[in-house]
């Protein structure tokens, strides 16, 4: 087995993804940034994960991925764990980009396996040493399983990894199937891997508990609720937090199946947090009866990012 950090505290429950934020003409918004910061403290969350997809990664520079490294880092001043995405095709980039998030103190870096578009992608003793290069970085590891990459990642190779490289102490499962794959990668790593985590909002949430996972990696809409939920499940309360994740699903799935990583900031600025849910061009803006209904289904659930901003207003 292969170590290069100290042993650290295992993160459980909810790490959502923190939206990057920009003001209307697509400017970064650090002060937005800040508040954003702030708002998820309040919410109680066990976590952040910030440059992952749903922070836009991808619409960002190199300068501009550091200074919202670095505002970010200020900001949460070690009173939550930092998760900072650190993908990249290239091993020596990927390399760099821990770096500099084990230096900013990120308590674990996140990344997807080594690809170009849906063809360029390595094989599995190409993967194997470029995530020895990175835990070389002293940093614990999430490997993301997204389905936005192509490489596949079984469950043999993923329990490989987390036997040989003690840094890879996580993983996100995100793809179909998700609750299988968790409980098959429970049976086949056991206590090599005892970060399962799950992705994609949190939509099968209830299931992926009960195959073994102990967090959900969420946006940024409900962490509040959805942290709630897994330590409710985690601490015997099985049949409470299903019913209150049953309760949140129809927004969760709103969220998942027709927003996107727009849903978030429209819900931070309807709640007061921001002042422009704007995204990067090209990507398109939400539909008004989207949004409509997003908001309507965050407001009937009262949700904290809505509710908590007009508790503050009326204190």
């Amino acid at each position: 087995m292969i170590s290069h950090s100290a042993g650290t505290t295992l993160v459980t429950g909810a790490v959502p993804v923190m939206p990057t934020i920009f003001d209307d003409d697509g400017g970064l918004d650090l002060a937005g940034q800040a508040r954003v910061v702030e708002h998820l403290i309040d919410a109680e969350v066990d976590g952040i994960c910030v440059h992952a997809n749903y922070s836009e990664q991808f619409s960002l520079t190199d300068s501009e991925r550091q200074r919202v490294l670095e505002l970010v880092s200020g900001q949460a001043a070690g009173r939550v764990p930092l998760f900072v995405t650190t993908s990249h095709y290239s091993t020596r980039v990927a390399v760099e980009r821990t770096r500099a998030a084990r230096d900013a103190g990120a308590s674990a870096v996140m990344l997807m396996p080594p690809f170009v578009g849906a063809t360029i992608r390595a094989g599995e003793q190409e993967m194997l040493h470029y995530f020895e290069a990175v835990a070389a970085v002293g940093v614990p590891i999430m490997i993301q399983d997204a389905p936005m990459s192509p490489t596949p990642l079984s469950v043999p190779f993923l329990a490989k990894l987390a036997r040989e490289i003690e840094e890879v102490k996580y993983v996100k499962i995100e793809v179909a199937g998700a609750a299988e794959k968790l409980r098959a990668l429970k049976a086949a790593a056991g206590d090599a891997l005892p970060g399962l985590f799950d992705g994609e909002e949190g939509v099968t949430l209830i299931p992926d508990l009960a195959a073994g996972a102990v967090g959900t990696m969420c946006s940024a809409s409900v962490p509040h609720e959805l942290g709630r939920i897994v330590h409710d499940y985690l601490s015997g309360h099985e049949d409470e937090a299903s019913e209150a994740w049953e309760a949140l699903l129809p927004l969760i799935h709103f969220e998942n199946r027709q927003c996107g990583p727009a849903a978030c900031k429209v819900l931070l600025k309807e709640g007061g947090v921001i002042g422009s849910d704007a995204m990067r061009a090209p990507w398109p803006r939400m539909h008004p009866a989207v949004r409509e209904t997003l908001v309507r289904l965050a407001r009937s659930r009262s949700v904290f990012a809505i509710s908590s901003a007009t508790e503050a207003a009326r204190a």
